[in-house]
């Protein structure tokens, strides 16, 4: 599968490589493990040129590093960033000893919103993430201030990270009956060892046709699970969901990730997660109906 073999996020128009780059290791902070400026922009450089489009960061990671290395290198190169889908986490406190300086609370989002667009130096962020549940703060909350900050224009989609399935199951129907901003996709911890989202979440997304996008602790790369545009039947089975859509790019069409010379470890997660050239992409889920709507699962940083 190549990268420029585009998928929509969920329920969303939003065209997105099958692979996303995880940028958590971008920076060399104190008390983080990365890897230099230099080498942080030859890996982004690398996906781009073979026709990745989703970036996926936190302000968290590396101290707000990662967010700023971004930032700095589509400054750098006029004319690119609006052609790639940047998405951020917020929920982090980067300010200890400010009890507002993290979590989900209105003022907080907020100002964790416009301390990644400063870093990024950018005028919105194509998807936004709850990196974490808050449980201090109510879901209302969270949800409405986000809904306000899409209408603001200064984000376009939201999606949950590491949160229950009832409180994800609550915060999106409440968006839908209020007519706010309902969640699109979903990130959750997904490997051979963690397979707890089986039960739940990966079900509830499949009903109501939110994107899974796994994380694991792969160094460089992350990858979501389209699913289809619509929520499934609760009376119908799922059928096959119709091919994803495509563009022609003058952009090397190397399938990705590149097939090693031996099976290592990480080459046999990625066959697992189903994104190795060559098989068909499915989603290995118990789940009922999942390996029909999953377009292509692999690691990601969060």
């Amino acid at each position: 599968m190549s990268l420029d073999q585009y998928v929509t996020l969920g329920r969303s128009g939003l065209r997105v490589s099958p692979f996303a780059l995880g940028a958590m290791t971008f920076g060399e902070d104190p008390g983080s493990v990365g890897c230099s400026v230099e080498e942080s922009e030859k890996i982004l450089s690398t996906y781009l040129d073979l026709g990745g489009n989703f970036i996926d960061t936190a302000n968290f990671y590396t101290n707000g590093h990662s967010e700023k290395i971004l930032g700095d290198y589509f400054a750098a190169h006029p004319g690119q960033r609006e052609h790639v889908v940047l998405a951020s986490k917020f929920f982090f406190n980067m300010f200890p000893g400010d009890p507002n300086g993290g979590g989900a609370g209105r003022s907080s989002i907020i100002a964790q919103l416009d301390e990644t667009l400063r870093r990024m130096q950018i005028d919105h962020l194509d998807l936004y993430w709850l990196h974490n549940w808050d449980r201090n703060t109510p879901i209302e909350e969270t949800m409405r201030t986000l809904d306000d900050l899409v209408r603001a224009g200064k984000i376009r989609y939201i999606g949950f990270s590491n949160t229950p399935a009832w409180v994800t199951a609550q915060a999106h129907t409440m968006a839908l009956l209020k007519s706010w901003t309902p969640l699109v996709a979903l990130q959750v911890e997904y490997s051979l060892l963690a397979r707890t989202v089986e039960g739940e979440l990966a079900p509830l997304a499949l009903d109501q046709g939110m994107a899974l996008v796994p994380w694991g602790h792969s160094r460089m790369v992350s990858c979501l699970a389209s699913t289809a545009g619509t929520p499934r039947s609760r009376t119908r089975p799922a059928r096959p969901s119709s091919a994803p859509p495509t563009r022609t790019s003058s952009r090397s069409s190397t399938p990705w990730p590149p097939s090693p010379t031996n099976s290592t470890p990480a080459w046999q997660r990625y066959r697992w997660l189903g994104c190795a050239p060559g098989k068909a992409p499915s989603c290995p889920s118990s789940a009922p109906g999942a390996s029909n709507t999953c377009r292509a699962t692999s690691p990601a940083s969060t």
